[in-house]
């Protein structure tokens, strides 16, 4: 399992090809992947999303939840990315990649660490737009995608 807490941009299609030319292809039946990218704002006016964390803290908790994917579903293998520091609409913000025997684990597996970084990993994101600025708070949406995995 790979877990990687970066200022410096990715290509999530590099990341993918790695992770699969790392797994070698005997086992996995299915790979998913997820790329999230910062959102603009409906009327267009997001400057950027300035992301922070707390090293060591945060790759804690990140491999405890990845460890957590690994023994659930019994994955091959998993990788979590999740950028910090100021990143612009339409620049890469985090990626999962998933490996198991068959896809309903890939998937499932995924979603879990999707909803657990949504709403669990300690990033702090602000908006900034050309007028204001300011935290983004929790949704209730994402807390109650944690329900199911209980």
């Amino acid at each position: 399992m790979d877990v990687r807490v970066q200022s410096s941009p990715f290509d999530p299609g590099i990341e993918l090809n790695r992770f699969t030319d790392h797994l070698g292809g005997a086992e996995a039946g299915a790979i998913v992947t997820f790329s999230g990218v910062v959102r603009n704002r409906p009327d267009g006016s997001l400057v950027r999303m300035e992301i922070e964390h707390y090293p060591g803290m945060t790759e804690l908790a990140l491999a405890e939840i990845g460890q957590e994917a690994m023994s659930r579903w019994s994955l091959l293998d998993a990788l979590v990315i999740h950028r910090f520091g100021p990143l612009v609409p339409g620049e890469p913000i985090m990626m999962v990649a998933t490996a198991a025997a068959h896809r309903s684990a890939a998937f499932e597996a995924a979603e879990f660490l999707m909803d657990y970084l949504k709403s669990r990993a300690p990033f702090w994101k602000k908006e900034v737009t050309s007028d204001t600025q300011g935290w983004v708070a929790a949704r209730s949406e994402d807390e109650q995608a944690l329900t199911r995995w209980r």
